[in-house]
């Protein structure tokens, strides 16, 4: 059973990063009214003649509360902002010390999680308790090394020093499960991954290797490295959601697929690709074109073995008006025992297993042909096939891992039953 620590906040001021500007402004307030967290923008925000919606179809600009979807506790657009389960525990063992090591009994309400992670989240938004002044959270770059340590502490239960915690504080912004971090080399914006304690092989190769096969076979992905810190590997992913600019960064506004399908994580198993394939053709830029790389997706999610595909491991970027699909992020082959595997959204009706066949099925939605379609996987098969070793190379993957991913993860069998060829 899950407890929940006192809530310390009623509200928390919502700052956004308008399109090219390098310093945000106050776009409202984020209040508690309830169980629910319902915003309303500010008037100065709104007399902006540069003010977006933070999520038009979600949070129109206009005075007064904003009611909140069906089955929303909060708007969806702030909480795609909002720390998951690696940024919890983190803020939980930071709180709790060395009870924060079982973090599964204790919980955060949203505004502690919006108020006290760090200010260099996802996205254009961030979250303070002025409206008038900003003054952002755990800045501080420490090392690869001293982040590592202190992750490790985290996952031990063990309660962190002063330093090493405001250290790890920087990355509780971000979502996921997995330990990683926030880095900034002056030139990059980074996310470090880390390899965890209960890591059976390396997953942190094995994301990579996925990573680098996604883009060999044409996918937009996000760019990826592998470097090691105190003899253990991690994975630095490039983000995509911060631009340079004269020595100072913009920031790119983002919403996850969960919040276009208005749905929250309870009712995250009724996402559906097709769905996805719908919004994409009516509020998406060059839809055909997203549609196809989407497909691409699916496909290659299928052929690598990732079965952690769900709604919040896709995402757009939002300009105040229209959207477009971020480069493809996340994707880490599962373990699994046997052949059969689902992904985490359904593909074709209500069907999800993770078999070609299945995303042929579903192609028209896709505005794709069959031939079109298998032409896809043909080309992604020809070009793992051919890339394998090469990336495993690359990664310098040890045979035994080899052994275990090759026809297990990636390539499965079981994802070719009754395939055309």
């Amino acid at each position: 059973m899950t407890s929940e620590i006192d809530p310390l906040y009623s509200e928390a001021y919502v700052w956004v990063w308008l399109p090219d500007a390098t310093e945000p402004v106050v776009a409202g307030l984020l209040s508690k009214q309830g169980q629910q967290l319902v915003f309303n923008y500010g008037r100065s925000y709104l007399a902006r003649a540069d003010a977006i919606a933070l999520y038009a179809p979600e949070l129109p600009l206009g005075l007064g509360v904003i009611p909140l979807i069906s089955g929303l506790n909060m708007p969806s657009c702030i909480r795609d902002a909002s720390p998951d389960a690696w940024g919890r525990r983190v803020l939980i063992n930071h709180k709790l010390g060395v009870k924060g090591g079982d973090a599964a009994e204790f919980d955060l309400d949203e505004l502690t999680c919006l108020l006290e992670s760090g200010s260099d989240r996802i996205g254009a938004l961030d979250f303070q308790r002025s409206p008038t002044h900003y003054e952002p959270r755990h800045t501080q770059h420490p090392s690869l090394d001293d982040l590592l340590a202190a992750a490790e502490k985290v996952e031990r239960g063990v309660p962190l020093s002063p330093e090493l915690g405001q250290a790890l504080l920087h990355g509780t912004s971000l979502g996921g499960a997995r330990p990683k971090v926030l880095l900034d080399d002056g030139e990059r914006k980074l996310i470090a991954k880390f390899s965890a304690s209960n890591d059976l092989y390396s997953v942190v190769k094995t994301e990579f290797i996925a990573m680098r096969l996604a883009r060999k076979v044409g996918l937009d992905v996000a760019t990826v490295q592998l470097r090691s810190s105190m003899g253990k590997d991690l994975l630095l992913i490039e983000r995509f959601d911060r631009v340079a600019h004269e020595g100072q960064w913009r920031r790119r506004a983002m919403v996850s697929a969960l919040t276009l399908f208005e749905l929250d994580e309870m009712m995250a198993a009724y996402a559906s690709y097709e769905t996805f394939a719908e919004i994409i053709r009516h509020r998406f830029v060059d839809a055909k074109a997203t549609l196809r790389e989407l497909f691409s997706r699916i496909v290659f999610n299928i052929l690598c073995g990732n079965t952690d595909d769900h709604a919040r491991n896709h995402a757009a970027f939002w300009d105040g008006h229209q959207l477009t699909l971020t480069p493809a992020y996340d994707i880490c082959p599962q373990s699994r025992s046997g052949q059969q595997a689902s992904p985490a959204m359904l593909i074709h009706g209500a069907k999800r297993s993770s078999q070609v066949t299945t995303c042929i099925a579903a192609a028209s939605s896709f505005l794709l042909g069959r031939e079109d379609a298998i032409a896809i996987v043909n080309h992604q098969v020809h070009v793992i096939e051919r890339e394998w070793q090469a990336t495993c190379d690359e990664a310098n993957l040890s045979e035994v891992d080899r052994a275990l991913l090759w026809r297990r993860q990636f390539l499965n069998p079981f994802a070719f039953l009754d395939a055309p060829s």
